[in-house]
C-alpha cells in the first residue's frame, strides 16, 4: 500500500510546495496545522491528485509530552513522518524553544518509539552542527560560528538539540527506523531548478524551497537514505543527487561526536 505521511507544519512554505508532490505519488498526506482558516489553502494541492489528503488541526505550542505527541501519531497512523515545522522567529525565543526544540523532540521520541513509523524526515538547516566539519574551509567555519553565535543563536540551540536527539534516538531503535535530517542553506522562493548539491557542501549558500521539497519527496521514496544531509544549488540533478549520496553512503554527521549525542539522550 502507498504509505501515509504525518506532514508536521502543513501550512510552511516548504510543505505547501511538497504537499502536491506527495499526493502525486498517490501517498496519504495527513497535514498538521495549527489554525482551521489554513485548511483551504492546503486542501486546494489535493485538487486533481490521486493520493488522499487530510487536515488535522493541533497547537505544537500546547505538546508538552512525548505521550501528547504520541496520540496525534496514534491519530494520524502515519509510515513517514515529515517535520517542516517552526517558530518562524514570532514569539521570540520563548516560541523558538517550545517548538524548534520541545515539540520537535517529543515527536521524535513518540515517532522512535511506534514501530509503525518507519522514516521521519527532519527539515534543518545546514548550520546545524557543534563541529567543524573536515570538509569545510575555515571561511565556511567562521560564516557557521557567525550565524550560530551571533545572528540565530536560540535557533541554532533549538534546531540543534533535536536534530541531536533524532540522530541517537534513530541509532537505538535501529535499522527499521530511517532518520533523515534534511539541511538546507539560506531559502528562496525562486522557482524548482532541479539542479542541486546534495551531501557534503560549502556551510553557507542558497537553495530555492521548491527544490527543497523535491529532494525531501526522493529521499523519503528512496530506500536506504538516512543520516545528515546538506544541500544547496547546484549542477546535479535531484534524482542523480539522491543517488550518490545513497550510493556513496554519505552521512554529514561526520565530525560530530555521536557517542556524546546518545549519552546525552541516555542521561534524560
Amino acid at each position: 500500500m502507498p504509505p501515509r505521511v504525518l506532514l508536521i507544519g502543513g501550512h510552511g512554505k516548504i510543505s505547501l510546495l511538497l504537499t502536491p508532490l506527495l499526493l502525486h505519488r498517490s501517498w496519504t498526506v495527513t497535514s498538521l496545522i495549527r489554525n482551521p482558516t489554513q485548511a483551504d489553502e492546503i486542501l486546494a494541492k489535493g485538487h486533481g491528485q490521486p493520493g488522499i489528503l487530510e487536515i488535522l488541526v493541533r497547537s505544537l505550542e500546547d505538546v508538552k509530552s512525548s505521550q501528547q505527541a504520541g496520540s496525534i501519531i496514534d491519530e494520524a497512523k502515519p509510515d513517514y513522518v515529515v517535520w517542516s515545522a517552526g517558530a518562524g522567529g514570532k514569539g521570540g525565543s520563548r516560541l523558538t524553544y517550545a517548538i524548534d526544540r520541545d515539540a520537535a523532540k517529543h515527536f521524535i521520541t513518540a515517532c522512535a518509539r511506534t514501530p509503525g513509523v518507519r522514516k521521519f524526515l527532519m527539515i534543518s538547516y545546514i548550520g546545524s552542527r557543534r563541529q567543524r566539519a573536515p570538509w569545510w574551509t575555515d571561511e565556511d567555519w567562521a560564516s557557521c560560528q557567525h550565524v550560530n553565535t551571533e545572528v540565530l543563536p536560540h535557533y541554532f540551540a533549538a534546531k540543534v538539540e533535536a536534530d541531536e536527539c533524532l540522530t541517537a534516538l534513530a541509532g537505538g531503535r535501529g535499522r527499521d527506523f530511517a532518520a533523515i535530517i534534511l539541511r538546507p542553506g539560506n531559502l528562496t522562493d525562486d522557482d524548482a531548478t532541479g539542479k542541486v548539491t546534495l551531501g557534503k557542501t560549502r556551510s553557507s549558500g542558497k537553495v530555492s524551497r521548491a527544490d527543497v521539497a523535491d529532494v525531501a519527496v526522493r529521499l523519503l521514496e528512496k530506500e536506504g537514505v538516512h543520516g545528515w544531509l546538506d544541500l544547496l544549488e547546484g549542477r546535479d540533478g535531484v534524482e542523480e543527487a539522491v543517488e550518490m549520496v545513497v550510493t556513496g553512503k554519505v552521512d554529514c554527521v561526520e565530525g560530530e561526536d555521536v557517542e556524546a549525542m546518545m549519552k546525552r539522550q541516555n542521561a534524560l
